[in-house]
């Protein structure tokens, strides 16, 4: 088997160990173009649910912020019932974050078979 497919498989099978910095060192350290090729797309499939993590803490934020000031009934101080931007929305960006981290899982994993064979 040649280095350059088993050191591009590995770049994608280092979501499993290594997400960012096995990929990060083969694209600068390797001079193949097709592993650094391959370095670069599992970087960036190892971004993608970073990328929505943050978009989803930054959700999670405003929804707490908008749940302690527009639910608080200010004449009574009692706080309303269920609110979607509150409680709603970040449950649903903890689903959608949970069910792309798992497909991002697969797609490396069956890319670094591809690269193998």
């Amino acid at each position: 088997m040649e280095n350059s497919r088993v050191l591009s498989a590995l770049c994608y099978f280092s979501v499993l160990f290594a997400p960012f910095l096995l990929p990060i060192i083969v694209y600068f350290v390797s001079p193949d173009k097709e592993v650094k090729y391959h370095a670069k797309r599992s970087i960036i499939s190892h971004l993608i649910p970073v990328g929505l993590g943050i978009i989803g803490f930054i959700v999670l934020i405003i929804g707490s912020f908008s749940r302690y000031s527009i639910s608080t009934n200010f004449t009574t101080g009692q706080s309303s019932s269920f609110d979607f931007l509150s409680a709603g929305l970040p449950l649903l960006f903890m689903l959608l974050y949970a069910i792309l981290s798992i497909i991002v899982l697969i797609w490396n994993i069956v890319q670094g078979i591809k690269v193998l064979r």
